[in-house]
């Protein structure tokens, strides 16, 4: 498998997955241009794609999908119930491809494995599996359980959400107080401290590879995210580089992860 993070954050979202026979999108935040810009960095032509797959309706995830799919007639998966949102917004995406799933589904050598996640908006997170090599994807939630756990183990990569720190969301003078506590609440985002409790788990079930993601311009930085949750990882014994091999994705394309 072939996984690259093209864009993260409020500002647009994009993956790109490729195993031997697929090559998926995962959401579409960017235009389509600029959607066509990221993919010919990997050698990709727009016309190669197979699907994109949509995690929600926010607009960061969605800005270019109604133009790309239309112009280069690749089919869109959602989950059934997303797409009661989606319709009013995809005016231009054809009826035969506007795919609905509801569970687990094989998608050439692809098994991908949806789960919903507490976010504002009914939301999906994502684990891709190919030839015994799992991925998994998962932003925009408010807070994790035992059963969304399960579902991310045994992955060998992970992008996790590290959206905000605490004391920046709530000390800052830019977002009013009921904005702070949406972020905050149990159906908004990942905290540093939550996505270091997170990541602590996945080394322990196998994980080698992590990507912090979503991190807000406004509440975190880079840097922030990565030191803190290495710290509190390195409480716990484990650290970083040896074992396991923590980045931060960005609003540009990211490392390219070659599982084999």
């Amino acid at each position: 498998m072939r996984v690259v993070n093209l864009a993260s954050g409020s500002d647009g979202n994009l993956t790109y997955i490729e195993t031997d026979n697929s090559k998926i999108l995962l959401d579409m935040g960017l235009s389509c241009t600029e959607t066509t810009k990221r993919l010919e960095l990997l050698n990709v032509s727009p016309g190669d794609i197979d699907a994109i797959l949509v995690t929600h309706q926010h607009s960061d995830h969605i800005k270019g999908l109604d133009v790309f799919s239309s112009k280069y007639n690749v089919p869109i998966y959602s989950h059934r119930e997303i797409w009661d949102g989606l319709d009013e917004k995809l005016n231009k995406v054809s009826l035969r491809n506007r795919k609905a799933f509801d569970g687990d589904f094989e998608f050439k050598d692809l098994t991908i494995m949806p789960f919903e996640v507490p976010h504002d908006v009914k939301c999906f997170a994502f684990s891709f599996l190919n030839d015994g090599r799992k991925v998994s994807v998962m932003t925009d939630l408010g807070h994790v359980n035992d059963v969304i756990l399960s579902k991310i183990e045994h992955s060998q990569l992970v992008y996790l959400e590290a959206n905000y720190d605490k004391q920046m969301l709530m000390n800052g003078d830019k977002y009013p107080l009921t904005l702070k506590r949406r972020i905050a609440g149990p159906r908004g985002h990942l905290s540093n401290d939550d996505s270091a409790s997170v990541a602590k788990f996945l080394t322990q079930t196998g994980t080698r590879q992590i990507v912090l993601s979503h991190v807000s311009k406004e509440n975190n930085t880079p840097s922030l995210a990565y030191e803190y949750i290495c710290e509190k990882l390195y409480q716990e014994g484990i650290e970083e580089g040896k074992g396991v091999k923590i980045d931060v994705a960005s609003p540009r394309p990211g490392a390219i992860f070659k599982l084999k």
